[in-house]
């Protein structure tokens, strides 16, 4: 019996890259999709709301995305089988899911949120992040984290 895969929590950067193809790390976001998020990968509101948001801001590089035509196309790449919805329960509050106290700035604070919702769905989160802080999310190990390097 072979080992269970992980299903790949996609943070907005990786999500961003997929359908940009200007991005910086757009071809290295299809390779790993290609050989291993396509498996098995999930949004959740944060990382959906942040791919519309990023899309439809009049200060994004290239064409302006309107709100409804970037959750159209968000819409029909998560109807794909190998996808999954993660609504989302940790809390920057409870200290037995996040360890507030070890994220030194507001920059990790997503970051520590997406990881421990990946840990709590025994996921890993798919990122370029190589800075994200695994002691502030309770659990976390390296088998949460799939970091796609060039």
């Amino acid at each position: 019996m072979g080992a269970v895969r992980p299903v790949y929590l996609l943070d907005v950067n990786v999500l961003i890259a997929l359908f940009d193809p200007g991005h910086l790390h757009h071809d290295r976001a299809h390779d790993w999709f290609a050989s291993t998020g396509v498996r098995g990968w999930a949004t959740c509101p944060v990382t959906e709301n942040g791919f519309v948001r990023v899309l439809a801001n009049p200060a994004y590089p290239g064409r302006r995305t309107p709100v409804a035509d970037a959750a159209d196309r968000l819409r029909r790449f998560t109807a794909a089988d190998s996808h999954v919805f993660w609504p989302g329960t940790p809390s920057l509050l409870n200290p037995g899911a996040i360890r507030a106290g070890k994220l030194t700035g507001h920059r990790e604070i997503t970051e520590a949120w997406l990881l421990a919702l990946a840990v709590e769905n025994s996921g890993a989160l798919a990122t370029f992040d190589e800075s994200i802080r695994r002691a502030a999310v309770v659990g976390a190990e390296d088998r949460h984290i799939a970091l796609i390097s060039g």
